[in-house]
C-alpha cells in the first residue's frame, strides 16, 4: 500500500488532496501545525497518521519523515501544500512579515522536500510543491506570497533535474482562484465578479479539482512528466492575451 505525505492537511486543499489519496487506497500522514484541527479531521478517517508539526522547524520536519517510516514503512509521494497567505503592500511588509511568508511557503517545501528523499529515493517516488498562480503573474499586495510562490517554481526545476536521475519526478501545481472558505469569508461580491469576468471557465475551481491534479502527478499515470508546474486555474494564467471586453465575441471591433 503506498504512502503520502500531506502538509497542511487539515483542511482546504491539503485535506481534499489526503480525502483524494485515501479513495484510491494510499495511506496518508497528514501534517499540519494545528493540532486541534488535525486531530478532529483524523479521528474521522482510516489509515491516516496525524502529525502536528511546524514544517519551517527543522527538527519537527525530521520527525513528520522519521514518524511516516516507523507507521507506514515507506514514502511514495510528499505533497508540500502547507502555506500560509499574507498580502499586504510593499511598504507595510516589514522583514519579519516577509520572512514569516518564506519560512513557511519557501523553507517549509525545501526542509520536507529534503528530509523525504531518501525515502523517495527507495520507492522511487513524487514530489509535487503546491505553488500558485501568484507565482506565474503578478498582483498586487502579494510581494512576499507571490514572490515565495515564484521561488517555489524554480525549485520544483531545480528538484526535477537533481533528483530525476533517481527517478523521482518533482512537480509543481499552481493553483488559481479556488472556492475555499476563507476565500468565500473574505472576497466581496464586487471581487468575485471581477474574478468571474477574468477566468474564461467564469468560476472559482473546487479543493476536489485540485486535489485531482495533486494526485494524479503523484501517480504512475505521470509516470513521464517531471519538472513542470501545471495551472489548475480555469485558464486565469491565459487571460492577459486578450481583454476581458472582447471574449463575448469580435462585435464593433475595428482593429
Amino acid at each position: 500500500m503506498k504512502t503520502a505525505i500531506v502538509t497542511g492537511a487539515a483542511r482546504g486543499i491539503g485535506l481534499a488532496t489526503t480525502d483524494e489519496f485515501l479513495s484510491l487506497g494510499w495511506r496518508v500522514a497528514m501534517v499540519d501545525w494545528d493540532g486541534d484541527e488535525l486531530a478532529a479531521v483524523a479521528a474521522t478517517r482510516r489509515d491516516v497518521l496525524a502529525l502536528p508539526h511546524d514544517i519551517s522547524n527543522p527538527q519537527q520536519v525530521a520527525a513528520s519523515v522519521r514518524e511516516t517510516l516507523d507507521t507506514f514503512g515507506q514514502v511514495n509521494a510528499l505533497v508540500n501544500n502547507a502555506g500560509i497567505a499574507d498580502f499586504g503592500p510593499i511598504e507595510e511588509t516589514d522583514f519579519e512579515r516577509w520572512r514569516r511568508v518564506m519560512a513557511v511557503n519557501l523553507d517549509g517545501t525545501f526542509l520536507m522536500s529534503q528530509a523525504a528523499t531518501p525515502a523517495l529515493k527507495d520507492t522511487r517516488g513524487a514530489i509535487v510543491n503546491i505553488a500558485s498562480i501568484s507565482g506565474l503573474r503578478a498582483s498586487t499586495l502579494r510581494v512576499a506570497y507571490g514572490t515565495s510562490k515564484a521561488a517555489v517554481i524554480a525549485l520544483t526545476q531545480q528538484q526535477a533535474v537533481e533528483l530525476g536521475e533517481h527517478g523521482i519526478r518533482c512537480n509543481a501545481v499552481a493553483p488559481g482562484p479556488v472556492r475555499t472558505k476563507l476565500a468565500m469569508a473574505v472576497h466581496t461580491p464586487d471581487i468575485i465578479a471581477a474574478y468571474h469576468d477574468a477566468l474564461p471557465l467564469n468560476r472559482y475551481g473546487t479543493e476536489d479539482e485540485l486535489a485531482q491534479a495533486i494526485v494524479f502527478l503523484c501517480s504512475d499515470k505521470a509516470s513521464y512528466i517531471t519538472g513542470q508546474c501545471l495551472a489548475v486555474d480555469g485558464g486565469f494564467e491565459a487571460t492577459g492575451i486578450g481583454l476581458p471586453a472582447l471574449r463575448g465575441g469580435a462585435e464593433g471591433y475595428q482593429g
